[in-house]
């Protein structure tokens, strides 16, 4: 696994945040309980959105989390940064110091063109995007939820898969 747990989880909060139609603020324990993810561990998760501009918090009754910013406005990539930082593009994918052109590892050459790959990919990701194929397609961001696949989604797979035959 490439991101940290704790990335991971910040990630998919910021996806089901997206995938809300609502501008309130949304408590953490209403997420925590949606994702299934600890709630002391999801606080920590969110403060770090919160410093880093991806999101923003409010104290009281009607309190909260919030997106800081629309969804078509923040990219995986800002996510990630906020929470593991930029080093999975960037380090050798077993960890040796100093790998590059000069003292490649085994795998340099595949994983540096993956790695930019996987970057592009992060950096051309919005929550907007994610939240559209959430909705859209019913798809499941939780380790709970058993989203079946969408009615749409599943004929278009018969159809593609009757055409190919």
């Amino acid at each position: 696994m490439l991101l940290s747990k704790s990335c991971l989880y910040g990630v998919r909060a910021a996806m089901y945040m997206a995938t809300l139609e609502q501008s309130e603020y949304v408590t953490i324990q209403q997420i925590s309980e949606k994702l299934n993810i600890s709630f002391h561990f999801l606080t920590k998760i969110l403060q770090t959105l919160t410093e880093n501009n991806i999101m923003v918090s409010y104290r009281g009754p009607k309190g909260g989390v919030a997106l800081a910013k629309p969804s078509k406005d923040i990219r995986l990539i800002e996510i990630v940064d906020a929470i593991d930082g930029t080093h999975i593009f960037s380090e050798c994918i077993f960890g040796l110091p100093g790998c590059g052109n000069m003292t490649p590892c085994p795998l340099h050459g595949e994983w540096e063109r993956e790695r930019e790959k996987i970057r592009r990919m992060f950096s051309d990701t919005t929550l907007a995007m994610l939240a559209d194929k959430i909705n859209v397609f019913n798809l499941r961001i939780s380790d709970t939820d058993s989203a079946p696949i969408n009615a749409k989604l599943l004929k278009s797979l018969t159809i593609t898969h009757r055409k190919r035959k």
